[in-house]
């Protein structure tokens, strides 16, 4: 029986004999990008990007520090701590190839809630040329129908009595911008790379709005010298499981604690728009554009909403994951009529993409039988993706005449999902929203208020005021309360 082998940097070389290992020095690297927000998206993505351009075109500023904010990064922390920040990505591919990589991007991981102070100083030091962003949508700290920043979460509120205390986001880069504004040190980037439509902006608008109410003056000097590019991220990273991990150690002999697995495919547009230097991404397949929003558009109204579509609706179904979705016919023919007669008409004109061509893709990436997203990844924090992905869809077929059938049962679907947390086979479905209570809440009063799940304004703003809509919408909802057999009601749509 072979030794097995901890994945860390002394025992690379040993490792480099059946998977492939940073040909880099690591050593010699400096963090030029501090990263918030480790996940499993980070480092199939950015992490990967970056891994590839030091594997290439060595460049020694532009190593990543992780750094996590909240006590649920502990495990990442203590992970990477162990690991000398290694981790091996796994990419599966359609046809069954897999290709294990050791990636080494990551230099460094600092907790910050363990000492606020020494993670103001790090996004403070020269070497930090960048502070990305994957918060999700939720750490943005906004109100999903009006966007206004939400001055009433508890965090925000003691980090503006206690600045050198800081909770959010927020409360660090201000912290940390401060501090390199007094030691007269250039800014430094600001680089979302979140799901959120328009993200740099968005990212913008917020920490000036914190800024301005704890500090005028520098909220002018951010103002003037962060910039804040928006960009379109895509690559499919499913949650790990306990088989990824057991496939590394059962066909390599490795003990990695904590891989990620991901499609082949990956995409990265970026605005270039940078504070203080960027690395040369554009090498590694990385497309700077001048304006993402077409581009961001495309893919959040197309992929995004898409799979939540299929969330949403195989959740009930009983489908646990978005390739058994796509085997099952009358749900690949809903989300393509979703996307041809609903998304593609509102989209803005993208250059260099085919529309066809993207689509056809989209059902290939989701169809990857390998990859075996969970329906309940994507079905979590829906009051976070919902408002961005598919409502917005759904509020400009309204306003243009088009059809928006097919975004009304999802949207019916999701309030019977909401009240009953069961599927049609009566097995429990866990909801995992920060709003699960109250959409529990408001969706149980249902039967009383057809219209009940729709008074949450803060998801809806003021759709409940189209009577076009509300009519399709109490019509499915009838349909679907009396009949719970979602694959019938989608399959009389089609």
């Amino acid at each position: 029986m072979k030794d097995k082998t901890t994945l860390n940097q002394n025992n690379l070389k040993r490792i480099g004999d059946y998977i492939s290992v940073p040909q880099y020095g690591r050593e010699t690297i400096n963090s030029g990008i501090v990263h918030i927000g480790v996940g499993g998206f980070h480092r199939a993505h950015q992490a990967y990007y970056t891994h590839q351009l030091q594997e290439q075109f060595p460049a020694k500023d532009w190593g990543i520090c992780g750094m996590g904010l909240r006590k649920g990064d502990q495990k990442i922390n203590d992970v990477l701590q162990e690991q000398d920040g290694l981790y091996t990505l796994i990419i599966k591919h359609p046809n069954g190839k897999v290709e294990p990589h050791i990636i080494g991007a990551i230099l460094d991981f600092n907790l910050a809630i363990d000492n606020p102070l020494a993670a103001i100083d790090k996004m403070a030091h020269q070497d930090t040329k960048i502070v990305s962003l994957t918060i999700t949508e939720g750490g943005y700290n906004f109100n999903p129908s009006t966007g206004a920043f939400d001055f009433s979460n508890p965090d925000v509120q003691h980090e503006l009595k206690n600045p050198n205390d800081p909770k959010t986001v927020y409360g660090y880069l201000t912290a940390a911008l401060k501090k390199r504004r007094d030691h007269k040190l250039p800014a430094f980037t600001v680089m979302s790379c979140d799901n959120i439509q328009h993200n740099g902006d968005v990212a913008r608008t917020m920490l000036l709005t914190f800024a301005k109410k704890l500090d005028p003056d520098l909220a002018r000097w951010i103002e003037q010298e962060v910039r804040f590019p928006n960009s379109m991220v895509d690559r499919i990273t499913p949650v790990t499981s306990a088989s990824d991990i057991a496939y590394l150690e059962e066909n390599f002999d490795l003990l990695d604690q904590w891989p990620v697995t991901c499609e082949p495919f990956i995409q990265w547009i970026i605005e270039d728009q940078f504070s203080n230097g960027r690395p040369e991404y554009e090498k590694v397949g990385v497309q700077f554009v001048p304006d993402v929003k077409p581009y961001e558009k495309m893919k959040l109204r197309l992929l995004n909403a898409g799979h939540s579509v299929l969330g949403i609706l195989g959740a009930l179904h009983g489908h646990s994951t978005i390739n058994a979705c796509m085997e099952d016919s009358t749900f690949a023919t809903y989300l393509r009529q979703f996307m041809d007669s609903e998304v593609s008409p509102i989209l803005d004109p993208v250059a260099g993409i085919d529309l066809k061509s993207y689509k056809d893709s989209l059902e290939e990436r989701f169809a990857n039988p390998n990859i075996k997203d969970s329906v309940s990844r994507i079905c979590s924090e829906s009051s976070a993706k919902l408002p961005k992905f598919l409502i917005p869809t759904l509020k400009d077929n309204l306003d243009r005449g088009g059809s928006f059938k097919f975004a009304t049962l999802v949207i019916a679907a999701w309030c019977f999902y909401s009240d009953k947390c069961s599927n049609e086979k009566g097995e429990p479905i866990e909801i995992i929203d920060v709003m699960q209570k109250e959409l529990h809440e408001a969706a149980r009063q249902t039967n009383d208020d057809p219209l009940a799940f729709l008074r949450l304004k803060s998801l809806f703003g003021d759709l409940i005021d189209n009577r076009k809509f509300t009519a399709l919408y109490v019509e499915m909802i009838a349909q679907i309360y009396s009949e719970d057999d979602i694959r019938k009601h989608m399959q009389e749509m089609l």
